[in-house]
């Protein structure tokens, strides 16, 4: 088993930022090719829409059943597992002729990628122990490419072929992921369990919850992810039909704001060492209250879409500072059940990403007034679970 010190994180950290990458590939990349995937498969544009809350859903659940899987069978081992069913099952997503079947291999996407991408956050915290938040906002600010470029790239492939190719494009991704993985990643300790099948999965969990420590974190994580994904969710019908945008500044404004994204996770690599993630957490909070606080004011005031950029841009910078330092808080209080930690993160986060799309469906919105709101309404509960946890915990 190597060291941490004798590690090649050059080589290492752009493997499991690739390996992560495969969520928001799975997410983004066919977003342009809904309409038509929608008239191939003679159904609506709202059953193709459906498909996204069903893949967060889906990864939810893999996140819940693989985190624990990881603590006891290697995480090696399971990356290499779920990559291959990833890649399987985005090939057969080529070859679907049926919304209902189009619906259940996506679900079944989506729950194999679990398995690879919830070993990630364990081998981060093995490498990096007390500088964990300085690891996750590496892999982070790389892994960011694949949403910066995804759309552009689906829009791309549909140019010049069919949407078919998008499936097989992913899946010739995760298996050039496998051939890396085989080579490059390496494994960390495990912790053998004397208890199996349900005993060990509600132990596991029970392990995790029960650390009442850890609970603000994991609700602050839940928190900004739920603000993440009503940006994802809005952010096409609020730039492309409200502001009625074209396609390609689409494409601009949505790079502009991962690359916001991306920039918050720069500066905590270079931050963190220095002062601390709890602080860094609360800073990141600062200027997500400030910006959230803008962009639901300029909402109000029906200003241009310029007033709204400026202010998701630095809102999104704060939700990677806010997420990237809960989830090292997180982390470090769990070195025997990192994998469970994890996969409580991902299932809380994709969990409350799935709930994004009917509570906009219910609200129905007329205006950027509503997203902007639940962007807010996420951020004063990540305060108040915060200034809970500093009043019961004030020592950490």
């Amino acid at each position: 088993m190597p060291s941490p010190d004798s590690i090649n994180k050059r080589i290492l950290l752009p493997l499991l930022a690739s390996i992560v990458a495969i969520t928001p590939l799975a997410i983004d990349l066919y977003l342009p090719a809904m309409l038509v995937i929608a008239n191939d498969l003679q159904t609506t544009m709202p059953n193709v829409q459906i498909s996204l809350s069903i893949y967060l859903a889906g990864y939810a659940l893999g996140m819940l059943f693989f985190g624990p899987i990881a603590d006891e069978l290697g995480r090696r081992l399971l990356a290499k597992v779920g990559l291959v069913l990833f890649g399987i099952t985005s090939l057969a997503l080529a070859f679907c002729d049926d919304i209902e079947l189009f619906w259940t291999l996506r679900a079944i996407q989506a729950f194999t990628g679990a398995a690879a991408t919830v070993v990630v956050p364990g081998i981060i915290r093995h490498i990096y122990r007390e500088h964990t938040a300085k690891g996750m906002s590496y892999v982070s600010m790389i892994m960011m490419v694949a949403p910066l470029i995804a759309p552009t790239l689906g829009s791309l492939i549909m140019g010049i072929s069919t949407w078919q190719v998008i499936f097989i494009a992913l899946a010739s991704y995760s298996f050039a992921i496998l051939a890396l993985v085989q080579i490059y990643l390496i494994d960390i300790p495990i912790f053998k369990s004397q208890q199996r099948g349900f005993a060990l999965f509600f132990n596991s969990y029970k392990t995790v919850f029960s650390r009442k420590s850890a609970l603000a974190d994991i609700a602050s994580s839940m928190f900004a992810s739920f603000a993440f994904f009503c940006f994802l969710t809005s952010v096409p019908y609020v730039y492309l039909d409200f502001f009625k945008v074209d396609e390609q500044l689409f494409g601009v404004l949505f790079a502009f704001n991962v690359l916001a994204l991306m920039f918050g996770n720069f500066m905590n690599t270079r931050l963190v060492p220095r002062l601390g993630s709890r602080r860094l957490l609360f800073i990141g909070l600062g200027i997500g209250f400030v910006s959230g606080g803008a962009l639901l004011l300029f909402s109000v005031m029906h200003l241009s879409l310029y007033f709204i950029v400026a202010a998701i841009a630095p809102l999104m910078m704060s939700l990677g500072i806010v997420a990237s330092n809960a989830d090292s808080l997180i982390l470090m209080q769990f070195e025997e059940k990192s994998g469970t930690a994890t996969a409580v993160i991902g299932t809380l986060r994709f969990g409350s990403g799935a709930l994004v799309g009917p509570i906009l469906a219910f609200v129905h919105p007329q205006s950027a007034i509503p997203f902007s709101a639940m962007m807010f309404s996420a951020l004063i509960l990540i305060l108040l679970v915060q200034l809970w946890h500093r009043k019961r915990y004030q020592s950490t």
